[in-house]
């Protein structure tokens, strides 16, 4: 039992002398930026669901359309992706996934940035 009392003192004695200087090398600001962080990643698990829309167009061929949803939406499979496709195609507009505000603006920015037509709105029913 007391052979491994030198150990733990020298485990409790690095520990107190290195924990003031690793305190040190913490860079100015690191608190705020770790608070800005965690702040960030709550606020887009709280922030209200958005709905990215995809609006028929007369211009791209149907192939097209759904190789880019696959390309812009993760884990979009070819069979959701023909389905939204058809959706716009036959009712004028279709939704394409419901995700955090900061996220749809993203996905609808790569869409329009592709040559389609996209928008979000609020899921709760109101546009924007």
């Amino acid at each position: 039992m007391w052979k491994h009392v030198p150990s733990l003192c020298l485990c409790l004695l690095l520990s107190l002398l290195f924990v003031p200087f690793i305190k040190c090398l913490k860079p100015k600001g690191y608190d705020q930026i770790f608070d800005h962080m965690l702040s960030t990643r709550k606020s887009r698990k709280t922030s209200p669901p958005f709905r990215v829309l995809l609006h028929n167009d007369n211009f791209n061929k149907r192939e097209y359309v759904v190789q880019v949803l696959m390309k812009v939406i993760p884990g979009m499979t070819i069979d959701n992706a023909v389905n939204i496709m058809q959706e716009a195609h036959h009712n004028g507009l279709a939704v394409v996934i419901v995700c955090a505000q900061v996220d749809a603006e993203d996905h609808c920015l790569q869409l329009r940035g592709n040559g389609l037509l996209s928008s979000i709105e609020p899921a709760d029913g109101g546009g924007c």
